[in-house]
């Protein structure tokens, strides 16, 4: 299964368009795995919790709630958070 994996990262690369909407179907008709997807990013370090908040279509404010009470741990905001939590909120806008 790792095979596909590495195809899709490769073909993304390609073709990013396509990869997004394949994330948007993932959205679409699995959502609770892409909030799943969306969560693992954030519990990683690859996301901030603007841009979870942003990708779920929630406020921030409403997924660090959600997160807190899943048990969720919720990073401290750094400065590379912080930019990335403004720039969600413009193109959340």
């Amino acid at each position: 299964m790792l095979w596909i994996i590495e195809e899709l990262k490769r073909f993304g690369e390609i073709k990013p368009e396509a990869i997004e909407g394949i994330l948007e179907s993932i959205r679409e008709r699995h959502p609770e795995i892409f909030k799943s997807l969306v969560r693992s990013a954030y519990v990683d370090g690859r996301i901030s919790l603007g841009k979870a908040a942003e990708l779920i279509g929630v406020t921030r404010m409403e997924l660090e709630k959600e997160f807190r009470e899943k048990g969720v741990p919720i990073r401290v905001i750094s400065e590379k958070d912080v930019k990335a939590e403004v720039e969600a909120m413009r193109t959340w806008k």
